[in-house]
């Protein structure tokens, strides 16, 4: 089996399994365990746990609970003159029933999957190291069921409960005991509790609570269940794969839970692209970013770029210390939440946190996944930076590299590419480094997108540095700068935004780094550089030299001609008034930047922009490859320098 496939689950199978969940539902059984019986003895006698510690009276015999009778009963209670069953307690019931039939679909393919079925066969046979493989199997198959259950029951809970659920929290006392005995148990235990909680007259008041209720109960026995989860064996099965339901949009990715704690916009400073001195490349960029990303489309909950080749889930910003990646990172959460609120739309600026690195094993991964998770979330646009990206995705290989770093770079590689890896085109992941030939190689095959952030370089660029400075001092204090401005130049003029990369990059003859100049000239020899074949035997050719070029590379130069080729502006009026471009359907978007993409290229030269991206790329690779070597010889020699200095002061 391929690591990391996705099996479908049909609707036909869950059908066959329906009857079983509704009769769990009519009437399960359940014997509280002794610690649960014991909770909250000292507690006042109205207090939730000890209401549920009391639910069978004390006694040590199993109890039969009803779910489905104790809707209706709420329903007569809170509406008694209602006929039907009100909306939300239907829907609820619903949620959980097709959630249970579900559980129930992936315990089945688990005891498939992992031999249980088999062990279940020879049980009456087994040895006492057969008899422990089935417990353990059939603990994590609990686990599991239960798991994707109470996903599937968020999953369709969610979108009518209320947003804010601190007062039903406040209510809820946890779960006494969740049972991972067997999945019958399992099943018996988490309805027990459930139906318990739904009886109480303090909780539900109104038909709203009781879905309420119900997404704050099923987010606590998820939680219950990553607790645990470290205990279980046999987890290769459930963690090696992904399940999608068929004609949905429901899918499980082993014990991975997009609803976890779902992440709040990150304070930031508002700067303007104009704040910014120089980087052109970076501004335009960045700009190109802000408009694709406004282009994601919330029905069809995809981005119309993404068919066109325009869209960079991940990108890379990099350059030396003091030249702005900090205050570009604010630029464009700036831009796009001043887009967002224009369009209202929901933003999310979600940067990687400074603490994500952990001492204990397994730590920084789970913090990893929980930093991911909110990019999944197809209900709004996300902008998540990576400040400093070499601290976090340091090269694997290089010494010293601590575990915590290994664990973050194989989530951060998962989530990116892969089975993990949804992408709508409504996020993206921005890397932002001095350093980038620190970071991990697989890494930067990730990036679709670059751009150098180098700062001031002009005349003019430091005039405006200077300018944006003493201007402050100017509007206090009008007569206090007493310096002459320069002449023929206006403060800022050359800090606006470019109308295309043309505008910016300047011709690209042949490769500046050696080896790849000596290959390009090998192979210009051979075929000419309109010719497909030119390329195919170039790459071959770079992978003699630098055997870590791949179709990954590849993959990434197509991205960057791409971003060439819908290297066009949005038209101003489309901001002005959403109901022109961003509010109408996908195919109309989609239909009105194809004419957009047509016009531009009508002036543009395939075969030279390609030659162009291609010698960029290849230069880019050799130099980040390069740079670490040459950093440690230029420090040595300058730590020889300093040696042969000291030895002349100290001779004298």
């Amino acid at each position: 089996m391929q690591q990391n496939s996705t099996f479908p689950i049909k609707q036909n199978d869950l059908d066959m399994l329906r009857d079983e969940a509704a009769s769990y539902l009519k009437s399960i059984q359940w014997e509280q365990g002794q610690r649960a019986k014991n909770k909250d003895k000292d507690a006042k006698d109205d207090s939730i746990l000890l209401y549920l510690s009391r639910a069978n009276n004390g006694s040590n015999i199993a109890e039969t609970t009803s779910v489905s009778k104790t809707i209706l009963e709420l329903k007569k209670r809170l509406l008694p003159d209602s006929i039907a069953i009100p909306v939300l307690l239907n829907q609820t019931l619903y949620a959980v029933q097709e959630g249970l039939t579900l559980g129930i679909w992936i315990k089945d393919s688990y005891y498939d999957a992992s031999g249980l079925s088999s062990l279940n066969e020879r049980k009456a046979s087994l040895d006492s190291m057969g008899k422990r493989e089935y417990e353990s199997k059939m603990h994590t198959a609990t686990a599991f069921m239960l798991f994707s259950a109470a996903y599937h029951i968020l999953h369709n809970l969610k979108p009518y409960a209320s947003d804010d659920l601190s007062v039903m929290k406040q209510k809820f006392a946890g779960i006494p005991e969740v049972s991972l005995l067997s999945p019958l148990k399992g099943v018996a235990c988490t309805l027990f509790y459930y139906d318990k909680y739904l009886g109480h007259p303090e909780i539900i008041k109104s038909d709203k609570d009781v879905a309420d209720f119900t997404v704050v109960f099923f987010e606590a026995l998820i939680d219950e269940i990553q607790m645990r989860k470290s205990t279980l064996e046999y987890q290769e099965t459930i963690v090696d794969r992904t399940y999608k339901l068929e004609h949905t949009e429901f899918a499980i990715s082993g014990w991975n839970n997009v609803f976890a704690g779902a992440a709040k916009s990150v304070e930031f400073n508002k700067i303007k692209f104009e704040q910014i001195v120089g980087n052109k490349d970076a501004k335009h960029f960045a700009r190109r970013l802000t408009e694709r990303m406004l282009s994601y489309d919330f029905t069809a909950k995809k981005n119309p770029f993404q068919e066109l080749g325009g869209f960079m889930p991940v990108f890379m910003g990099y350059g030396i210390p003091g030249t702005g990646k900090s205050m570009l990172i604010a630029a464009i959460a700036t831009k796009l939440k001043e887009h967002c609120d224009h369009l209202e739309i929901p933003f999310l600026f979600h940067p990687m946190p400074d603490t994500l690195i952990s001492t204990f094993q397994g730590g920084s991964a789970e913090k990893m996944v929980e930093w991911m998770r909110p990019m999944q979330d197809p209900s709004k646009l996300i902008f998540a930076p990576i400040d400093d990206a070499e601290n976090n995705l340091q090269e694997r290989t290089a010494q010293g590299v601590s575990a915590g770093v290994k664990e973050v770079i194989g989530v951060f590689l998962r989530y990116t590419e892969g089975a993990y890896a949804v992408n709508y085109g409504n996020s993206s992941i921005g890397l932002f480094t001095n350093l980038p030939e620190m970071l991990d190689k697989a890494v930067i095959s990730r990036v679709q997108g670059r751009f150098k952030i180098d700062g001031a370089r002009t005349e003019h660029d430091f005039l405006d540095q200077d300018h944006l400075w003493w201007r402050k001092l100017q509007n206090t204090m009008p007569d206090f700068v007493n310096m002459k401005d320069p002449n023929h130049y206006n403060y800022l003029q050359d800090q606006g935004l470019a109308k295309n990369m043309g505008e910016i990059l300047s011709a690209v003859d042949k490769p500046a780094e050696e080896r790849v100049h000596a290959v390009y000239d090998q192979v210009e020899k051979q075929f000419q550089t309109d010719e497909h074949q030119f390329y195919a035997h170039l790459y071959k050719e770079i992978q003699k030299v630098f055997p870590f070029f791949s179709s990954r590379d590849v993959r990434n130069i197509q991205s960057a001609i791409s971003l060439r080729l819908t290297d066009f502006d949005l038209e101003p009026s489309w901001f002005d008034n959403p109901e022109i471009y961003f509010k109408q359907t996908y195919e109309t978007k989609f239909n009105m930047l194809q004419e957009l993409m047509r016009a531009n290229m009508k002036g543009l030269d395939f075969s030279e922009i390609r030659r162009q991206e291609v010698v960029r790329y290849l230069d880019n690779v050799a130099t980040i490859a390069d740079t670490d070597f040459k950093r440690q010889v230029d420090s040595r020699v300058n730590q020889l320098h300093i040696e042969l200095e000291a030895r002349k002061k100290f001779e004298k």
